[in-house]
């Protein structure tokens, strides 16, 4: 179960729970090279002169605006950093989009229009489209003259995607497809050109079609009254026997569901990186307050309660961090690879997002959950003016809270890691069963009293133990189910426990890899003190988390000897030794509040 990896090796989708990685193996944002510090300056600059000043007028949706900003992206290259030269686009690497996401984050609404541009809108076309279509449409959505939407979600399908009613026909000279159904919660409704348009052909065969907006038939509702996100244009669209030429199916008819499915697991991926840098942005917003207000003739920011929630921001947001720059670099190296033997860069990238699809559901409700946390504490340091429309800090609690919402709910992609992981353990992909026996094994036979020694010895053991809880309660679970004592497709809570603890165990190694990693860099920006103190407050908060989860997992479908048998091994496995997280958090947050913002 402990096997090193060898610093070439990549290692796949879920092998996480069963296999150790390196620092060397990882990468971490602050090995971000010079070129991809000026990208990052460049999308600054576009924060400062472009959204920062029509903040207002975005929220309004004044007319025309949110289009005009996604065309000046267009023209700044920033549309296409993900798609080959040869369709206008300039192919940066993996790390580089996802630290152009992380920058974009502090975008508020915006970050919809973008999203929904470079993903779910030009996504589907790049992955499953013929040459022909992506030769007539790519360019245009890379230069951001043709933008798109993605027509999923029905008033009786959401999460259920493929309950969709939405009917195609084929007329009776073979030409063209007739569609009617009604589709909502469109972003982009109100400014796209062309709609990606998912409907069932005969009633039956789930399928993608490309749809110009413009066609008879098609007309859109008004733009909805959201909590958040007032800067993104959201609308109902119909299709009333709009009539869709057969050129414009788009991938296999009856497929479509391969579209959908392949196509959220990159805007996951995204939307955990947007939510994060949104995040990095609130925790300055929230320290500079901190700092500025004065209460009892001292700033906010010296009292230990308002440290301790500072303390907390930078935590969630480091470790999130951690882990999807790790992510990142995962798929970065499967790309890579899959290039070496021939595949294209469509089939490439699509390949590595199907094999991290684990990883990119986890990463959707790490992030969005850590953003969520940040603009709710952010709102309680600025008090009754956080309450208040008058500065950005109830803008960006509002704004917030569909993340955890769309691309998934935070509850679907917890319940899909878990499946997503037993399915390939099913298919022979990962090998579970052997490392679950082998914990198994060591509940029989006696613990050791050793202490662990080496750099992180502390860590790096109760890394071990938390993968085997998972093993333990994952596996204990499973043979439950095969001797048909329980259901777990009727035993979400369960699942939602593993999910819960497979996301606190891959954030616990991507901190500790990442910490490791600065430990022997020279040129890190802060002491080893501060990060040393993120990794500590992390794994005695993880220790107490996973314990309680597996705990309420074992007394829901295990009891009497057995489940005293699981509750001795989860008294074995989590040692991880008491840490004073009172002192460690006051040091965490006194690098923040002395640098005046988010500062990892």
């Amino acid at each position: 179960m402990t096997d090193i990896l060898e610093k070439s090796e990549v290692l796949n989708g879920g092998a996480f729970i069963i296999q150790d990685s390196t620092p060397d193996s990882t990468f971490i944002p602050e090995e971000l090279n010079e070129e991809q510090l000026m990208v990052k300056a460049m999308i600054q600059d576009f924060l400062k002169n472009d959204i920062d000043p029509n903040r207002a007028a975005l929220e309004k949706q004044k007319e025309g605006l949110a289009p005009s900003l996604l065309e000046k992206m267009g023209d700044l290259g920033l549309l296409g950093t993900h798609m080959p030269e040869i369709y206008g686009g300039t192919a940066m690497d993996t790390n580089t989009n996802t630290m152009i996401c992380d920058a974009l984050g502090p975008a508020g609404g915006f970050t919809v229009s973008y999203a929904v541009q470079t993903g779910i809108g030009m996504l589907p076309i790049f992955y499953f489209g013929t040459e022909e279509q992506k030769a007539k449409y790519l360019p245009e959505t890379i230069s951001g003259r043709l933008k798109v939407a993605y027509c999923l979600t029905e008033p009786g399908s959401g999460s259920d995607a493929l309950a969709a009613k939405t009917r195609a026909d084929l007329s009776a000279d073979g030409t063209h497809y007739v569609i009617n159904g009604q589709k909502m919660w469109i972003s982009n409704g109100g400014f796209a050109d062309m709609f990606i348009v998912f409907a069932k052909i005969d009633g039956a065969k789930f399928t993608g079609f490309m749809v110009d907006r413009h066609t008879e038939g098609v007309t859109l509702g008004a733009e909805e009254d959201k909590l958040g996100i007032k800067g993104s244009s959201t609308r109902q669209i119909f299709f009333e026997n709009v009539k869709v030429p057969v050129e414009n199916v788009l991938g296999e008819i009856g497929k479509g569901h391969l579209i959908a499915f392949n196509v959220l697991n990159v805007g996951r991926f995204k939307l955990g990186a947007l939510c994060l840098g949104g995040a990095k942005a609130v925790a300055t917003m929230g320290i500079k307050y901190a700092n500025e207000r004065q209460q009892f003739k001292q700033p906010i920011a010296n009292f230990g309660a308002i440290q301790h929630k500072i303390a907390e921001m930078g935590i969630k947001i480091f470790v999130g961090d951690s882990s999807q720059y790790r992510i990142s670099h995962l798929m970065q190296e499967h790309i890579h690879n899959s290039l070496e033997n021939g595949k294209s860069y469509s089939e490439a990238t699509l390949d590595a997002a199907e094999e991290y699809s684990i990883e990119c559901a986890l990463i959707k409700f790490i992030g969005s959950e850590a953003l969520g946390y940040v603009v709710d504490e952010n709102v309680q340091i600025h008090g009754g003016m956080g309450f208040s429309e008058e500065g950005q800090a109830a803008r960006a609690y509002r704004d917030s809270r569909i993340n955890r919402i769309y691309e998934g709910t935070n509850e679907i992609n917890r319940l899909l890691s878990v499946d997503m992981l037993l399915k390939k353990a099913m298919k022979g992909k990962l090998d579970i069963v052997g490392p679950a026996w082998a914990v198994q094994k060591e509940l029989a036979s006696m613990p050791s009293f050793g202490r662990p020694d080496g750099e992180y010895g502390e860590e790096y053991t109760a890394l071990k133990d938390f993968k085997k809880i998972i093993l333990m309660v994952a596996g204990g679970a499973a043979k439950m189910q095969m001797d048909g004592k329980i259901n777990l497709q009727t035993e979400q809570e369960i699942l939602m426990n593993v999910a819960d603890m497979l996301a606190e165990t891959f954030n616990c190694e991507s901190t500790l890899l990442r910490v490791h990693k600065l430990a022997g860099m020279m040129n890190r920006p802060l002491s080893m003190e501060v990060y040393e103190a993120i990794l500590k407050v992390q794994f005695a908060d993880a220790t107490t988390r996973i314990s309680k989860w597996a705990t309420d997992a074992l007394c829901g479908f295990a009891e009497g000897d057995l489940l005293k048998t699981f509750l001795m091994g989860l008294k074995r496995f989590t040692k991880y030794p008491p840490v004073n997280v009172k002192k460690e958090r006051r040091t965490i947050a006194a690098a923040m509040i002395a640098a005046n913002e988010f500062c990892f």
